[in-house]
């Protein structure tokens, strides 16, 4: 069977922004994700150097959004920048021709009341619809790992945002090590996480260097750390969407190589009708 990517479950990495493309040629990535800005930064981004060479490739594109933005909190020096960076790399992710921009849920103060942090997400999403017909592209709101007060932590307070925003039609990216680290059990997790937004568009494949619970968001590359490599595996293939590993460099080839004998093997013990439908 061919390595070429299946429709829907192309597998890959997130990669160096400033050559992307050589570096999915070297990792075997199908699939990519980077930033368009500093990570850490506020700055809009600026058309990338490569966007021609990008839009022209094969490859499916993610953006992720600066680590920043935190659209939930209800500090306005924080909250009102991050609404507008949030546009700003929503045009920046369509122009180069993405599929979704990823952005984490946030959090609030420890004391604060949740439902602020659910109202205030459900503004930005009125305020996008208000000023430009919404986003240009789908906005994938990532589960993550750590905070006591987080919006997308915890599964009860992710099916409270959905309540809230489910009409604007947001995406799902669904981290395993978030996942792990912030304490939901990863055992029958993709049913759970599609009975509360009934969707995953997004695969954040990723070992946890911690522990359980831990609230620690660190990567690992599989066997490397927490998580039995066969589940991730088996949640990758189970959501049925696009797989990116976010894990050490230095052994990202073979993790992307793991999740596509995975693949294989899935495609062949469901016969010759689903591997023809997969590469049709």
């Amino acid at each position: 069977m061919s390595e070429k990517s299946l429709p829907g479950t192309a597998i890959g990495a997130h990669v160096d922004s400033v050559d992307p493309l050589s570096a999915a040629r070297a990792n075997g990535a199908e699939v990519i994700q980077f930033f368009l800005a500093d990570p850490q930064g506020w700055k809009a981004p600026k058309p990338h150097e490569l966007q021609a060479e990008i839009q022209a490739s094969d490859l499916t594109v993610y953006i992720h959004s600066p680590y920043v933005l935190n659209l939930a909190t209800t500090n306005n020096r924080i909250r009102i920048p991050s609404r507008k960076i949030l546009a700003q790399h929503a045009a920046g992710a369509a122009a180069i021709g993405a599929k979704g921009l990823i952005v984490h849920g946030g959090h609030l103060g420890k004391d604060e009341d949740p439902a602020i942090g659910v109202d205030n997400w459900r503004k930005a999403f009125v305020q996008a619809q208000d000023d430009n017909g919404g986003f240009p592209l789908p906005i994938l709101i990532e589960n993550t790992a750590g905070g006591s007060n987080a919006v997308a932590r915890r599964f009860d307070r992710l099916a409270r945002l959905w309540d809230a925003i489910g009409d604007f039609n947001p995406g799902f990216c669904l981290d395993t090590c978030h996942a792990f680290a912030g304490g939901e059990d990863l055992d029958g997790i993709v049913e759970r996480v599609r009975g509360i937004t009934g969707r995953i568009d997004l695969v954040h494949a990723n070992d946890s260097r911690d522990a359980f619970d831990s609230g620690a968001d660190r990567h690992a590359n599989f066997g490397a750390g927490s998580i039995d490599p066969a589940q991730i595996a088996a949640i990758a293939t189970a959501a049925g969407c696009d797989v990116l590993v976010e894990t050490p460099a230095e052994g990202q080839s073979e993790d992307i190589g793991f999740l596509k004998s995975a693949r294989e093997s899935a495609l062949a013990s469901a016969g010759p009708s689903s591997s023809e439908s997969a590469r049709a």
